[in-house]
C-alpha cells in the first residue's frame, strides 16, 4: 500500500453518469444512500468545505426523515492557531445539530507521534504524511461512513480562467487588475511555466532542498501547473487527474477501509464536479465567495460562507515529539545529496515547521527502526 509522489496527470476518466441538474441535485444524489446506511459522521473543522457537506448531508437527511449525520471535529485547546471553535459554533448552532462528537488532541496527531508510528510500521510511507494519524479519527466512528471537505480548495479556489469571470461579471475588481491577469492566463504555455518557476523560486519553500533539487522540483511543479486548461469546466477535470490529489484521498480511504470506515469525498465525486463545472459556464465564479454563495447559500450563515482566515494546523502534526526526534536524529534515512540535513532540522525545530517536510520527517524516522 506504501506508495510515492509522483508528478503528472492520472488517465482521462469517461465522462461520469447521473450529472443531470444543478449542483446541489448532483450532492443529493450522491449523499442520500450514504445517509441511508447510519452512522453517517463529517470530518468537521468549521472550515467552509466541511461546513458546506456537513449543511446539506444534514437538511438531506431531515427532508427524508433520516438520522441527522454526526460532526465530527479534532480540536488542539494548546495551539491559538489552530483554534476554530468560534466558527465550529456558528455552523452546529445555524443547522442544530443534535449530536457533536469533539476529540481533543494535544500530541495524538504528532506525524512521529504513537498513532502516526504505528501507521509507519503497518503500512510504510504514504502519501500525505498526515494520513499516518488518521487511525486516532476513523476509530472514533468506526463502522460508519465518514465524509469529508476535501478538494474544496481546489475546486472553490482561483483557477487560470478566474480573471475572465472577474471581467465577465464585471465584479468589483479593479478593471485594470482584471484585464492584466486576463491576458497573463493566455500567454503560451512556456511563458506561463517560466513565470509560474520565477513565483515558486522567490517563494523558496522548501529551503531544505539542494539548489540542483530545488531547481528540479520547481521545473516539474511549473510544468505542472502550466498544463492547466484555461475553460472553467476542463480545470476542474484536471484538478480531479492530478496525481498529488488523488493519491491522497484514495491512500484516506485504503486507510479507512482497513480499519473498518468507508471514507467519502462528496465534493471530489466526478459527478459533482462535472456539474459544477457546467454551472458556471466557460469562465467559471468570480471568486470562491461567489462559488460559495451560489451553492450554499440556504444552508450556510452568510459569515461562514465568505470568511477568508484559515487555521493553521503544523504544529498540531509537528509538536513536541517531532522536535524531540529532530533534536537526536543523526541525518540518516534522508539522500543528502538531495536535501541539506542541518536546514531540514531546523525546520523541524522551527516555530512553524512547514508540513511539506512531513514525509522526510518519516522517511528519517522509518530509518531509525531499521525498516525504511
Amino acid at each position: 500500500m506504501a506508495t510515492n509522489w509522483v508528478h503528472g496527470l492520472l488517465p482521462e476518466a469517461a465522462a461520469p453518469d447521473g450529472v443531470d441538474g444543478t449542483p446541489r441535485d448532483v450532492l443529493r444524489r450522491v449523499l442520500l444512500p450514504l445517509l441511508v446506511e447510519a452512522p453517517c459522521y463529517v470530518s468537521f473543522s468549521g472550515g467552509r468545505d466541511s461546513s458546506a457537506v456537513l449543511a446539506v448531508a444534514t437538511a438531506i437527511a431531515r427532508a427524508e426523515g433520516l438520522d441527522d449525520p454526526i460532526p465530527v471535529t479534532e480540536r488542539y485547546p494548546h495551539l491559538p492557531e489552530a483554534d476554530e471553535e468560534g466558527w465550529q459554533r456558528a455552523v452546529v448552532d445555524h443547522i442544530g445539530c443534535r449530536h457533536w462528537l469533539q476529540l481533543d488532541r494535544r500530541h495524538d496527531n504528532d506525524l512521529v507521534g504513537e498513532a502516526a508510528t504505528a501507521g509507519l510500521r503497518r503500512w510504510g510511507l504514504l502519501w500525505p504524511a498526515t494520513v499516518q494519524v488518521k487511525p486516532t479519527l476513523l476509530e472514533a466512528v468506526a463502522g460508519g461512513f465518514l465524509l469529508t471537505g476535501e478538494g474544496g480548495d481546489e475546486l472553490f479556489g482561483p483557477r487560470r480562467v478566474a480573471y475572465w469571470a472577474h471581467l465577465r461579471r464585471d465584479t468589483s475588481i479593479a478593471r485594470r487588475v482584471a484585464v492584466r491577469g486576463a491576458a497573463a492566463s493566455t500567454l503560451p504555455a512556456a511563458v506561463r511555466r517560466w513565470r509560474e518557476a520565477a513565483s515558486l523560486r522567490a517563494q523558496q519553500l522548501q529551503p531544505w532542498l539542494r539548489p540542483a533539487t530545488a531547481e528540479r522540483h520547481i521545473a516539474l511543479l511549473a510544468a505542472d501547473q502550466s498544463r492547466e486548461p484555461l475553460r472553467w469546466p476542463q480545470s476542474l477535470s484536471w484538478l480531479l487527474r492530478r496525481r498529488g490529489s488523488e493519491l491522497g484521498t484514495r491512500n484516506f480511504r485504503l486507510v479507512g477501509a482497513e480499519l473498518g470506515v468507508k471514507v467519502v469525498d462528496p465534493l471530489l465525486d466526478p459527478r459533482f464536479v462535472a456539474a459544477f463545472g457546467r454551472s458556471g459556464g466557460w469562465a467559471g465564479y468570480p471568486g470562491r465567495t461567489a462559488a460559495m454563495r451560489a451553492l450554499f447559500a440556504d444552508v450556510l450563515p452568510a459569515a461562514v460562507l465568505q470568511r477568508t482566515s484559515k487555521a493553521m494546523f503544523n504544529r498540531a502534526f509537528m509538536g513536541e515529539p517531532t522536535r524531540r526526534f529532530a533534536r537526536s536524529w543523526d541525518g540518516s534515512g534522508v539522500d543528502a545529496t538531495a536535501v541539506d540535513p542541518d536546514r531540514l532540522r531546523a525546520e523541524w525545530l522551527s516555530n512553524r515547521p512547514s508540513a511539506l517536510s512531513g514525509l522526510l520527517l518519516q522517511a528519517a524516522w522509518l530509518e531509525t527502526q531499521g525498516t525504511a
